[in-house]
């Protein structure tokens, strides 16, 4: 019969070392994947293939603009470009909620630099983040046709009028392509004139590489 002492542990002493406190990690910045170009260009397309293989929330422009189409009515062009300042007041909104929970996200628009390099630069300011952009391309007169094609296929909300922007746009659109911003990071320039030849794949794994 075993001596019931013998089951007894010590309390006084500890069964293991102690660790020593150590310092927390490095938290890593979040990734914010610029996906930006001319309208027609495919950014939109491109945007959601990639927040479908990343698993990565998406913010596109249009899809805001469109609801406030929706609610709000919609007419002529002076109508749709008053809404499209209060889209991009929303886009950075919510840009700004995401990074504030420390998130990386897909962000899709018609960036400029003149017009977006200083929002952008404002949120690295208070919410460091790793910019990667991907900048779609097309050759300015196969963008034109593009652009026309789309306006008069119905598929588009008719809010965005496109019909009604042609002439204004046609100089923009026939150059085909617009500067990446000034922020930094990794840069990729996708040519969407053939999207047959666009080689996805290896930009997913350039993306997935950066998002390391």
């Amino acid at each position: 019969m075993k001596d019931e002492n013998s089951l007894k542990i010590s309390l006084s002493s500890p069964l293991t070392s102690p660790v020593p406190p150590s310092e927390p990690p490095t938290p890593l910045l979040p990734e914010v994947i610029i996906v930006s170009g001319l309208p027609a260009t495919g950014k939109t397309t491109l945007a959601r293939r990639l927040a479908d293989d990343l698993n990565l929330p998406l913010v596109t422009k249009d899809e805001i603009k469109e609801r406030l189409f929706d609610k709000l009515g919609w007419s002529d062009r002076e109508w749709s470009q008053r809404l499209g300042v209060a889209t991009f007041a929303l886009l950075y909104y919510f840009i700004e909620v995401q990074l504030k929970a420390g998130r990386s996200f897909i962000a899709e628009a018609n960036f400029r630099p003149d017009r977006d390099n200083p929002p952008f630069r404002e949120l690295k300011s208070r919410y460091d983040f790793q910019p990667i952009q991907i900048v779609c391309v097309t050759e300015g007169e196969k963008l034109l046709e593009r652009y026309r094609a789309r306006g008069e296929s119905g598929q588009r909300h008719p809010g965005h009028v496109d019909h009604l922007t042609y002439d204004e746009l046609g100089a923009q659109l026939l150059k085909g392509r617009q500067e990446p911003l000034d922020l930094g990071g990794l840069a990729f320039e996708v040519d969407t004139t053939d999207y047959a030849k666009v080689d996805y794949e290896s930009l997913l794994q350039a993306v997935r590489q950066g998002l390391v």
